[in-house]
């Protein structure tokens, strides 16, 4: 691959994972970003991410041979009004938003389709910032690429090797594709993720049972309504046309859910549960992609000084690192008070055994 300096602008989760990723690749690759807040420049400067004190002005992407727009979907499409004449007819400009349509419309209106491909990787966090980023977060993750109808080959295929070199998996699609599919696996399960939320906030009471008590069931279904709110406005305004028609669906088929409640009708209620089971059960967990997998287990803790640091030190003598560690409060759903979460598959194999050695009842998923 043929580059010697890449630009950002916006340097937030997926912005910083990228150039993370990139300076691991290549160490002498000179990346120059522009940010929102001055605070993350300087921090990317200190941690020798980025070549530039302070951010970028427009001109300074000039002779970038990569562009990499990480901003709002809105303010991605500012930014190009602006870089239009200010960079090498050479240099491929590139997003990371996760709706595709009106960027592409706003390319073909400036004319600037031969130096455009569209990109969004299907990975991340409902936790935001450079702080959050890592050189991996795009490992194994869908990569969906959606090039002009200009885009020369030669150029898409020299992307789509950039975008293996990320660790990704790409994936090619038209936009118009792209962005009503993930308006249905995306978009639409962080509105209802919103929403819930709201309504139980609506709900509860003044001594806030319902917060008090939620469950695994509630806090995994509304973990990504912890993700930015101005990103998701951003998201769902610029895939307004998709998301509400799938909104609709989704409305009528709570409707039939509640006909088959309200008429007491077992056997629909049934039959729609074994439906969506047997579908939710297709999604393989275990080829890359952009659900992840996860290697837990958990396990029965007495309640006693220490405990939690005896599970820990057992794991750690072994060099075996944890990921993730916490107390199961509410169990209507779990068994075992204690969760680990391993980096891996052999660890996770390494951790069962060794605690089971040591005599901890042990459950996993």
């Amino acid at each position: 691959m043929t580059f010697s300096k890449i630009g950002f602008i916006g340097l937030g989760l997926i912005g910083g994972s990228i150039a993370k990723r990139l300076k691991v690749l290549w160490p002498e690759l000179t990346i120059v970003a522009l940010a929102s807040h001055e605070t993350t420049i300087t921090k990317a400067y200190e941690e020798h991410l980025i070549s530039n004190k302070k951010s970028c002005a427009i001109e300074d992407f000039f002779d970038c041979d990569y562009l990499f727009l990480c901003a709002p979907v809105q303010k991605n499409i500012e930014y190009l009004r602006e870089l239009k004449g200010n960079i090498k007819d050479s240099c491929i400009i590139t997003d990371v938003g996760s709706v595709k349509t009106d960027i592409h419309r706003e390319i073909t209106a400036l004319g600037m389709e031969e130096q455009f491909i569209g990109g969004h990787p299907m990975t991340g966090s409902e936790k935001t910032g450079l702080d959050n980023a890592n050189a991996f977060l795009l490992e194994n993750a869908y990569y969906i690429i959606t090039p002009t109808a200009v885009t020369a080959e030669k150029t898409l295929h020299a992307f789509h090797e950039l975008v293996i070199a990320l660790g990704a998996i790409p994936m090619i699609l038209p936009y118009e594709l792209h962005d009503y599919a993930t308006a249905a696996i995306s978009h639409l399960p962080h509105v209802i993720a919103y929403s819930l939320v709201n309504l139980i906030r609506n709900c509860d009471d003044e001594n806030e049972t319902m917060k008090t008590i939620a469950a695994g069931g509630f806090k995994d279904i509304t973990r990504i309504a912890s993700s930015s709110p101005i990103m998701w406005e951003n998201i769902c305004l610029s895939n307004r046309d998709p998301l509400l028609k799938l909104l609709d669906a989704y409305v009528e088929e709570l409707r039939r859910m509640r006909r088959h409640i309200d008429n007491a009708d077992g056997s629909a209620l049934l039959e729609a549960f074994h439906a969506a089971k047997d579908y939710r059960d297709s999604l393989s967990l275990t080829k890359p992609g952009a659900l992840k997998n996860i290697y837990e287990l958990y396990l029965d803790l007495l309640d006693e000084a220490g405990g939690i640091a005896t599970v820990a030190t057992i794991l750690a003598s072994n060099h075996l690192s944890i990921k993730n560690i916490g107390i199961i409060h509410n169990r209507e759903f779990e068994e075992g008070v204690l969760h680990l979460e391993m980096y891996d598959e052999a660890s996770l194999a390494s951790a069962i055994a060794l605690l089971k050695k040591h005599h901890y009842t042990i459950y996993e998923r």
